[in-house]
């Protein structure tokens, strides 16, 4: 499963505001008493016919489980959520009983029992029932258009449940024969390809039966009901589609494109072929991930699929191709293979996280895909510095608590980790450990230490102690390193914390790769261990202990040591090694470690980089400047007067946009557009302008790179002229990148009218539930809509809540993470002590533990920020000569 891209403050990655809305919850509760099922009774196979009416929102369903029984007994548990039941047989050794159904609500079980003993062997459970399409976006569920309804499945983690009578654990694997009974203008897509079409059992209605599926895990079984219309393709044997509405079957070509690249590299990479004959990418209407690996039949947020290519931002493209290449990755890690149990659910996302940039990379090359990856790791790890984490393998029993695993721990670090790892003992030798632990686990399941073990097997490195260290425990690693001599250098590790009041544990310490730059820019890589205080350094003009930015730690150096990085950064260190640095620096002024100054110092001398990735995690750095550490109107006039006179000269040196423009000067200008429009440069105002009005009438007429943040700025100081005509857009476009970016930029607004009518429209009923919560989140995020919004929120608290689906709940509990002060802190914590939100508890200490360390952040680097600008000041009117 993808975290929804659409609201990319969830996901600690590619920012130093990862933590500006606190990310999913990262530490799980105190666990409830375990919700898992026997192993005594194992499916082995599944024949299932499901007969949804769209308009009703039920639901019939007949199933037949074959069981394997271990031991004789007279009751069979297995998950049952918000199904009727109307009968239930047990057939074994010939003989068919009638069993009694009792439903354990909390448990989410039902548990059959026969009068006779049912001997060991095998056994078929006949059961018929009803169900609801919910419209919790979860389950088999209601999804909806203008026009029409459908009926879709979303199963990760503990939701197949809610569709069919099943052992819905990862581990429980069988087949699957599935059918489906549909209205007569209607299709579905399931697992595997149709294999017959026949009519009835109504005059108005067909049965569509598929093909048998491999043996897999309930929360990947899919089916989906409606008029969906395709784009198709062929790759390496397999049968490709990109599905949606026939609204938008326009804009599914790329998908298809996309797909077909990706799946022949990893059919490459993996050394084994995807198994199934099939492959479809759905767009749904409804869907609160981003996607999901149903197998053979991937689900998708329009957004994370559906684009034109011919007028998307490069960006659009780009996350587009990795959520595609993300899910696909999943069909074999995942999917073909499977974790043992929801606490090893990083070896699913972990792993498509750090595949996904693979095949991307290798499509578009001038994408840059690793300094994304760099500066995603900058985020991950300040996302693992803050006062509560939890380590990647953590113990996870209830629903709730599998919930809350999908975070930027399982996706961000673990993907950080592998990468680690990978530089480590070398990629070509990793992709074979790859290989020998899915070749070792084809259609079963396996743990951490499975793939750990093959790996240190090929390596023949001591890759299991790596990764246990670096599984098992929370937090970051700081490396502290003195200055080389004679070869060699000091090297101390303690546990890094971005809040400076908090002491590490002292005997904390972590097995990992260090890898040194090298004088030929290569690397060399050492083993540091608990017990290591120096290491062997290789000659260098200077000494950098994160060769190509790729380590899972943060480093501190001597101050001449620093002087020298900081001198060279744009001549001696490559672009993922610059930002690695930057956010090293980062690090220590949160830590107090470094002044607020120094850091921008260093985003002054990476002005001029050419690279968007470097210079966006520069400018990601002052903006957390001017949010949290700033105070004052006056402090920040003088920091936005600072970034015009530093960034103005250099966005000017592009030029107007030109064909001949590589994607990444593309990406550069309007990155810089942006930052200069935030800071109030009269010139880029009137450019947003005249680009909006541009785009408002023709979108194909101006650079897609420019349009939206063209638009952002001209919102918020926008009219209500510009508001009706983009609100207009978000209920009519039909193109998802248009819509969503329409409806984002309601909550931008800063009209104090506009920015309310932005807030009453989001909780109308007319915003769909899983958009409704992030834009109250927007509003919460923008400062001059902050307090506002918040009193909105309280005062509507009816409506609000009445826009949650289960997760959306914690993504506005998270948004209140953006105040600084106590009081909003002490108002934060009141309100939501009596307005509790389901599974939203350690999403509110994560919130509250934020806005305490941006307190103290302003508290100790405020004066000397005021310091730095008087210097700055100072400079400038030494310089004009007055």
């Amino acid at each position: 499963m993808r975290i929804n891209p659409a609201f990319p403050w969830r996901i600690a990655r590619n920012s130093v505001f990862c933590c500006t809305v606190a990310a999913l919850a990262i530490a799980l509760p105190y666990s409830l008493p375990a919700q898992r099922l026997p192993d005594t009774v194992r499916p082995q196979h599944y024949s299932l016919t499901l007969a949804p009416d769209l308009k009703a929102a039920t639901f019939a369903g007949s199933e037949t489980i074959d069981v394997t029984l271990a031991e004789p007994t007279s009751t069979i548990t297995l998950n049952a959520h918000d199904l009727t039941f109307q009968s239930v047989k047990v057939e074994a050794a010939g003989k068919a009983q009638t069993a009694a159904v009792s439903l354990d609500k909390e448990k989410e079980q039902a548990t059959f029992t026969v009068s006779d003993i049912l001997p060991a062997g095998k056994a078929a459970l006949k059961i018929e029932y009803r169900g609801i399409l919910n419209g919790e976006l979860r389950g088999f569920y209601l999804s909806k258009t203008a026009r029409r309804n459908y009926a879709v499945t979303q199963f990760e983690s503990t939701d197949a449940r809610r569709a069919f009578p099943s052992f819905d654990e990862p581990a429980f694997k069988a087949t699957y024969d599935i059918s489906l009974i549909v209205d007569k203008g209607d299709t579905g897509i399931s697992n595997g390809p149709i294999v017959s079409d026949t009519p009835g059992p109504r005059e108005d209605k067909h049965t569509l039966r598929f093909l048998t599926t491999p043996k897999m895990s309930t929360y990947l079984v899919a089916f989906l009901v409606g008029d969906f219309q395709c784009s198709s393709g062929e790759q390496d044997g397999v049968a490709i589609r990109a599905c949606s509405t026939p609204d938008k079957v326009a804009l599914t070509s790329y998908g298809v494109d996309v797909a077909k690249y990706v799946l022949h590299y990893y059919n490459t990479y993996f050394g084994i072929t995807y198994p199934l004959k099939k492959l479809d990418l759905i767009g749904l209407p409804d869907f609160e991930a981003g996607a999901m690996e149903n197998f053979g039949a991937i689900t998708y947020r329009e957004t994370a699929l559906l684009i034109d290519p011919k007028t998307a931002s490069i960006n659009a493209k780009n996350q587009v191709a990795l959520v595609i290449a993300h899910e696909m990755a999943h069909q074999w890690f995942g999917d073909l293979v499977t974790m043992q149990w929801w606490d090893n659910i990083w070896l699913n996302e972990g792993f498509a996280t750090w595949m996904e940039n693979k095949p991307v990379e290798a499509m578009h090359p001038e994408w840059k895909v690793d300094q994304a990856v760099a500066s995603g790791m900058d985020g991950t790890l300040n996302l693992d510095a803050q006062p509560t984490t939890r380590a990647i393998r953590a113990r996870a029993d209830t629903p709730a608590e599998i919930e809350q695993m999908f975070d930027g721990i399982s996706y961000g670090k673990a993907s950080d980790v592998l990468l680690s790892v990978e530089i480590y003992v070398g990629p070509e030798t990793f992709r074979k450990g790859v290989h020998n632990y899915l070749a070792a686990h084809l259609y079963g399941n396996a743990t951490a230490e499975d793939f750990w073990n093959a790996q240190t097997a090929t390596s023949h490195k001591p890759v299991d102690k790596i990764m246990e260290s670096l599984i098992a425990q929370a937090g970051v690693p700081l490396l502290t390193f003195g200055q080389p001599r004679n070869g060699r250098v000091h090297v101390s590790q303690k546990r890094f914390f971005m809040t400076p009041s908090i002491q590490p544990d002292a005997a904390q310490k972590w097995t990992l790769p260090v890898c040194f730059k090298t004088a030929d820019d290569k690397q060399d890589c050492q083993l540091l261990s608990p017990d290591t205080t120096s290491l062997a350094v290789p000659q260098s003009a200077l000494f950098f202990a994160n060769a190509d930015g790729k380590g899972y730690y943060r480093t501190s150096y001597s101050p001449a040591d620093y002087a020298v990085l900081a001198a060279h950064v744009e001549t001696s260190l490559s672009p993922t090694e610059r930002i690695s640095l930057l956010g090293d620096e980062w690090a220590q002024v949160r830590a107090n470690k470094a002044s607020v100054g120094d850091y921008l110092d260093l985003v002054a001398a990476v002005k001029a980089d050419p690279n968007s990735n470097v210079v966006s995690s520069a400018l990601d750095g002052l903006g957390a400047v001017n949010a949290r550490i700033a105070s004052t109107p006056e402090e920040r006039d003088a920091l936005d007067a600072w970034l015009r006179q530093t960034f103005a000269p250099e966005y000017a040196k592009l030029g107007p946009p030109a064909d001949s423009d590589s994607p990444d000067k593309k990406q550069l200008r309007a990155l810089l557009f942006a930052a200069l429009g935030d800071a109030k440069d009269q010139q880029v105002l009137a450019q947003a302008r005249e680009i909006s009005a541009k785009y408002l009438a023709d979108p194909n007429s101006v650079d897609p790179n420019l349009a939206q943040n063209a638009l952002q700025i001209t919102a918020r100081n926008g009219d209500a002229t510009l508001f009706d005509q983009l609100q207009k857009i978000s209920e009519t476009s039909t193109n998802p990148e248009i819509q969503i970016g329409a409806l984002r930029l309601l909550a931008m607004f800063e009209d104090p009218a506009l920015a309310r009518r932005a807030l009453e429209y989001a909780v109308s009923g007319k915003v769909r539930n899983q958009d409704a919560a992030i834009q109250l989140a927007i509003s919460l995020d923008t400062d001059k809509n902050r307090d506002l919004a918040w009193k909105f929120i309280q005062a509507h608290w009816d409506e609000v809540k009445k826009q949650f689906t289960p997760e959306m709940g914690s993504v506005l509990v998270g948004a209140t993470s953006a105040f600084c002060s106590e009081s909003a802190r002490d108002d934060v914590s009141q309100f939501f002590s009596t307005h509790k939100v389901p599974d939203a508890d350690q999403e509110l200490k994560h919130a509250i533990e934020h806005i305490n360390g941006c307190i103290e952040l302003r508290n100790l680097q405020e004066p000397q920020l005021k310091a730095w600008l008087a210097s700055q000041s100072q400079s400038s009117t030494q310089e004009t000569g007055h």
